[in-house]
């Protein structure tokens, strides 16, 4: 934990993104802009694969490719390894990033044939989850998957984890949040708090379903979640 923390005080190659990443959240990336190509291609370079890592954070305002680029970042985001990656002829990269944990960026430096960003880790209070919290965030959960089931939407698979802190992240993921919606949770200081903003999230989902049934739940069809 020390070397970790000494190395990501230091700088960390960043990939934003016009989505929030979270800790065990796996996603598909399709890379083919000149700089992130290079980031990837430096990755590649890492003996280690367990090594090859970056960080993203979540694109506020701008895009994530042309001239300008991003131009308006979130500070909080999410430190991610890269897992599997495809070379295609043409130059460009489809990969597997897997999100490990929090980060908090300084200042971010695009001078380079990459962007890298100054970061600091952001640890996990470790505060004791309320069976009672956990409880109310899985029962609304899967009355969420109920009705979406009742409009003919495919609901997320897969079972939630165990632990009260991946419950969080899962759920996070799962659930059917705007950008800055997304924000909220990957900046709470804890689990706990995590699980009732979600469990907010979704009740409050809940209620507009039954007045708009056919209201499509977003984002969840893009998510995966992965305990690795």
């Amino acid at each position: 934990m020390d070397g970790y923390r000494e190395r990501m005080s230091a700088t960390l190659p960043m990939f934003p993104l016009n989505t929030v990443l979270f800790p065990g959240m796996s996603v598909p990336l399709r890379v083919f802009e000149d700089r992130y190509r290079a980031l990837v291609h430096h990755l590649l370079r890492v003996e280690d694969p367990t090594e090859r890592v970056f960080g993203s954070v979540g694109i506020r305002e701008g895009y994530e490719v042309g001239e300008h680029g991003a131009q308006w970042l979130f500070r909080v985001g999410c430190r991610v390894k890269m897992t599997d990656v495809e070379a295609h002829p043409d130059g460009t990269f489809e990969l597997v990033a897997v999100g490990l944990d929090r980060i908090e960026l300084e200042h971010l430096d695009t001078s380079g044939a990459y962007p890298v960003g100054k970061v600091t880790p952001l640890a996990e209070h470790d505060v004791a989850v309320p069976e009672g919290v956990v409880e109310a965030a899985r029962a609304t959960y899967d009355a969420y998957r109920e009705a979406l089931l009742r409009i003919d939407r495919e609901p997320p698979s897969g079972d939630l984890p165990r632990d009260p802190a991946y419950v969080s992240w899962a759920l996070a993921a799962l659930a059917p949040l705007t950008l800055a919606q997304r924000q909220e949770p990957l900046e709470a200081e804890d689990a706990a708090e995590r699980l009732r903003m979600v469990t907010g999230v979704l009740r409050a989902e809940l209620r507009t379903m039954r007045v708009l049934p056919s209201l499509p739940a977003t984002e969840i069809a893009r998510t995966r979640w992965s305990p690795n």
